[in-house]
């Protein structure tokens, strides 16, 4: 199940992986759209009549109440939560089932996520934000948190999923309860882990791969944002840690209450350095555009249209020169071509050099960036 808001070229993107991974399987997909305004609905009717079940809010819910709207009209085995900021490989869901198929004390599965510019996004496994680690979070040290100690290919147990991808079992939400609605957004997935393991079951890493483009299905420069983030951390260390001792309590809020309040400083110096003119250009962006004949035809046009300066069309992917390519730049998959486990093994080949993905597709003509979206 997915829930949207205002991202409908992301949430096509993801609908398209997720029918790709689901072959053989059993499924029913539901999206929930939260009071969109860039006509989602209307989009996803259009392309996606019969093939999902689309529930329409009336207003933002956010994430747990809209998950748990379709939670209840579920009965399978298993449920997938899934962001609409993402996309799959081809195999992630049968890896997870199989997975959760041998283990049956695995109550929750993570999968091994990679962000837009092909790094390993370190949030795939995390530990409990106890007040101890909560605090060393708070001040900069994060290793424990971020259960750095494992490995990126094997199977390991951890404390803490990643909403972006949590696949549950329905037996242990059926025991723990479905997602705490306090939560509008964020600390959902941390609470909703802790009480499955506290329900007797277990958290696992599988490295299954999906890309997360992190943060195009919220809107991080914005002071709601950072109100939501920080409440949602102290509804969590008042849910479960608020009946400590003040000593233990008091350093934990004044931690939390002082990040708020530098990211929103940081939040400020950002909007003013955009302002001033001083933030990247992207039309600076070099784009190497790789696939068939008929996308580089269309993306030659939409490069022009655009305004595009650096621009490269291959036929091959071969004649991409790892060792050469540019910094700041983004390679541009045709996905009627490259599967998107093939796009996450390249992007991860790429990783540390400032390359993004991009993607496109002739069947709707647009290219969707972690920056941008052309059509």
């Amino acid at each position: 199940m997915i829930v949207s808001y205002n991202v409908r070229y992301y949430l096509e993107q993801c609908i398209d992986s997720v029918q790709r991974a689901v072959s053989g399987i059993d499924y029913e997909l539901f999206v929930v759209d939260n009071a969109s305004q860039d006509d989602s609905v209307a989009y996803l009717k259009e392309r996606f009549a019969n093939q999902i079940t689309l529930i329409e809010s009336q207003h933002n819910l956010g994430f747990a109440h809209a998950n748990n709207i379709a939670i209840e009209q579920t009965s399978s085995e298993y449920i997938l939560l899934l962001n609409p900021d993402t996309f799959i490989s081809e195999n992630c869901i049968n890896q997870v089932i199989t997975f959760f198929d041998t283990h049956p004390k695995a109550g929750g599965v993570g999968v091994k996520m990679f962000n837009s510019d092909g790094s390993l996004a370190p949030e795939s496994r995390r530990g409990l934000p106890t007040p101890w680690v909560s605090l060393k979070k708070m001040l900069g040290f994060s290793k424990h948190y971020y259960m750095s100690h494992l490995s990126w290919d094997k199977p390991g147990q951890i404390e803490v999923m990643s909403g972006a991808f949590c696949m549950l079992r329905r037996e242990a939400i059926n025991r723990v309860g479905s997602l705490d609605e306090r939560f509008f957004m964020y600390g959902e997935d941390i609470d909703l882990s802790y009480r499955i393991l506290k329900g007797g079951y277990e958290n696992w890493y599988v490295p299954a791969s999906i890309v997360h483009y992190k943060g195009e299905s919220t809107q991080k420069s914005s002071y709601r944002y950072v109100h939501v983030f920080y409440q949602a951390m102290l509804i969590f260390f008042r849910k479960h840690y608020g009946h400590l001792s003040l000593f233990v309590t008091l350093p934990i809020k004044l931690a939390i209450y002082f990040r708020a309040l530098l990211a929103l400083i940081q939040m400020q110096h950002w909007k003013m350095q955009k302002y001033l003119g001083i933030s990247e250009i992207e039309s600076n962006m070099s784009y190497y555009f790789v696939g068939s004949q008929s996308m580089l035809d269309e993306c030659m046009l939409l490069a022009k249209r655009k305004g595009i300066i650096s621009a490269e069309f291959l036929p091959d992917i071969s004649l991409l020169d790892v060792e050469t390519i540019a910094s700041s730049s983004c390679v541009v998959y045709d996905k009627d071509i490259f599967s998107y486990q093939q796009i996450i093994d390249y992007a991860a080949r790429l990783s540390g050099k400032g390359v993004i993905i991009g993607t496109y597709s002739l069947s709707n003509k647009i290219l969707i960036t972690p920056k941008d979206i052309l059509i």
